[in-house]
């Protein structure tokens, strides 16, 4: 069997095998999820779910890996990344329970944070790839600056971080958008000749798959940015090693989507005094209170996804 399949069933049985248990340890801890009060008024009966259910997707993903994927510095990096957004996510989650409310981290302590992590992986491609980023649908490459590619590098892997984090707002959305990008990243790892890239892609994927069990609607626990902010730097750390940076713009087009509406909100409603382009930002809310009912929004979301990791795949391929 193929390791990168291998990687991904592994992951998925894992992930199922967790549920359960990681659910009733984290109803017994009482880490309940903290809604927005300007949020969705049908999120209120979300309200005391349990949360930072991410550990079953980090575990599921990690174990995968290491027991299928060959072992090389390029894997340790990518690794590393995961767990420092793993960890920054964690420490962000526990303070809102905590102090039960739905603001964790500051955004510049965070922000901080996942920039000195996303650098190392950044340096490292740095080191052992040409400074040229790979065109879309084109056997070419675009020569940069080293630095404008350390820079894109890092805001790349710190974008998609916070995009993933932004997506995660709807039960089974993140993690089943994730899966199909996951999947195809690991087709994309595969065919630029990294198999333990591929094989973390494919581990990505069974995780989130074995993890959308228990967060399909209505959900029994939640990811919190102990899995969004990890998932997002997955893909994305995955994209620097690979030195596909702009394929990941499109295999990721869902995600990119979801946080180009955050910030558009943000900026009119800044420039217009008080003015809104959505009825509420992340996207996926503004279908909601358009009346979608939630499961609907998910499932036609993943066909996006799907569309935009078929996309993807042809400008790699061509």
């Amino acid at each position: 069997m193929h390791p990168a399949i291998l990687a991904g069933l592994i992951a998925f049985a894992v992930a199922v095998l967790m549920g359960p248990g990681t659910i009733r340890y984290l109803r017994r801890l009482r880490y309940g999820q903290q809604v927005r009060d300007d949020g969705p008024k049908s999120h209120l009966t979300k309200q005391g779910t349990p949360t930072m259910g991410g550990v079953i997707i980090v575990t599921a993903l990690l174990v995968g890996v290491l027991l299928v994927a060959p072992k090389s510095d390029i894997l340790l990096y990518a690794l590393f990344t995961i767990g420092g957004y793993a960890l920054v996510g964690a420490m962000d989650d526990m303070l809102k329970i905590v102090g039960r409310r739905s603001l964790g981290l500051k955004a510049r302590h965070k922000l901080v944070g996942q920039i000195l992590i996303a650098l190392v992986p950044s340096l490292y491609a740095l080191s052992v790839n040409e400074t040229a980023l790979l065109l879309p649908f084109a056997e070419a490459v675009w020569p940069v600056h080293p630095l404008l590619y350390l820079t894109f590098s890092v805001l790349l892997i710190v974008g998609f971080g916070n995009a993933a984090n932004f997506t995660d707002g709807l039960d089974g959305l993140l993690a089943g958008s994730t899966a199909v990008a996951g999947v195809v990243y690991a087709v994309i790892s595969g065919m630029a000749g990294y198999p333990e890239l591929a094989a973390l892609s494919a581990a990505v994927a069974g995780a989130c798959l074995g993890f959308s069990w228990f967060n399909a609607h209505p959900a029994q626990v939640f990811m919190g940015d102990t899995g969004s902010l990890s998932l997002g730097a997955a893909l994305s750390t995955v994209a620097v090693l690979t030195n596909t940076h702009i394929i990941l713009l499109i295999v990721g087009g869902l995600f990119v989507v979801e946080m180009a509406s955050v910030v558009l909100q943000v900026a009119y409603f800044r420039a217009t005094g008080g003015k809104r382009i959505f009825r509420m930002a992340p996207i996926h809310h503004h279908f909601e209170l358009s009346g979608w009912a939630e499961p609907k929004i998910a499932v036609r979301f993943w066909i996006v996804a799907v569309v935009c990791g078929i996309v993807g795949l042809m400008a790699y391929w061509v």
